[in-house]
């Protein structure tokens, strides 16, 4: 099993940045992507960005030129940094990781006020 564990979530100006991390540990060898998904109240759970072992990335559309993916594989944690955020962006994020299947965490709470 993988246990996932986010952490930087919270409340921001519209304009401004944070930073989400999230940690892998359990059976974590051979965890091919890591990245992120947001939810919004009333809406289906959505891709954020992804990054591979390997350090290839995908971005959601309307995140690009704005978040940025990456990955520390030595210390098993993925990270996303978010700048120029939008009150649109606001939404749980949840940490998500493939390995033989996908595992998700509990997810942290991003709120963007204009």
């Amino acid at each position: 099993q993988v246990q996932l564990v986010e952490s930087g979530g919270g409340l921001v100006q519209a304009g401004g940045s944070l930073r989400l991390s999230c940690a892998a540990s359990g059976t974590i060898f051979s965890i091919t992507v890591m990245g992120w998904y947001r939810q919004a109240p009333g809406k289906q759970r959505d891709l954020v960005a992804t990054i591979t072992s390997g350090g290839i990335t995908n971005y959601a559309d309307s995140v690009k030129g704005r978040f940025t993916i990456s990955r520390d594989n030595a210390k098993n944690t993925v990270y996303l940094q978010m700048n120029s955020l939008k009150p649109e962006d606001t939404a749980v994020y949840y940490c998500y990781a493939y390995r033989s299947g996908s595992w998700w965490g509990p997810g942290t709470q991003v709120t963007v006020s204009s």
